[in-house]
């Protein structure tokens, strides 16, 4: 059933009086409650005269909170095996299939564990030739793995609280590996 059937009939109204109400014709109505996605004129047009947002009208309100919490939690956390080689990416992954989290924090999570990845390979691989360039310390590529290490931790464990208390991540990139 379409977001718009469920709203129109909690409101009790017949497709009749939601086409005088709104303007918009009857068959266009039927057609949207057939499965056409509204667009434009016409989703705004609905919207406001079933007073709903656009989201809820469309049904990706509900879609993007449907997640398991403690799923989540569980994947977020499961991120810091990242002392076995690229575990930080394939376990999260893991149990994002077998937990069913096909969702955008879920992939988030993985994608910073990709970035994460990424960065610390690029830093520890370039720190040898820093030694040699600036003098540094011998140690200086465990020194760095070390507090890259740290960083993956306290992203991890932030993230953990964020979702704990407000359902979303601390930590969000604008891109995604996935």
């Amino acid at each position: 059933m379409s977001g718009l059937v469920e709203i129109r009939e909690k409101r009790n109204l017949t497709q009749k009086e939601l086409a005088e109400r709104s303007g918009i014709s009857i068959r266009t109505i039927q057609r949207i409650e057939a499965g056409t996605a509204p667009k434009g004129f016409t989703l705004k047009t609905l919207a406001e005269a079933l007073s709903v947002s656009e989201e809820e009208l469309l049904g990706t309100k509900k879609r993007s909170r449907a997640f398991d919490k403690k799923a989540l939690q569980m994947i977020n956390l499961s991120s810091l095996l990242f002392f076995i080689p690229f575990g930080n990416i394939f376990f999260p992954l893991l149990l994002i299939k077998i937990k069913k989290q096909q969702n955008a924090i879920a992939k988030q999570l993985v994608n910073i564990q990709i970035l994460w990845t990424i960065s610390m390979i690029v830093v520890v691989g370039i720190s040898p030739f820093l030694v040699r360039w600036v003098g540094a310390s011998r140690q200086l590529s465990l020194q760095l793995l070390l507090i890259f290490c740290l960083l993956n931790l306290f992203i991890i464990l932030r993230n953990a609280v964020a979702l704990a208390k407000h359902d979303r991540l601390y930590f969000r990139l604008n891109f995604s590996f996935l």
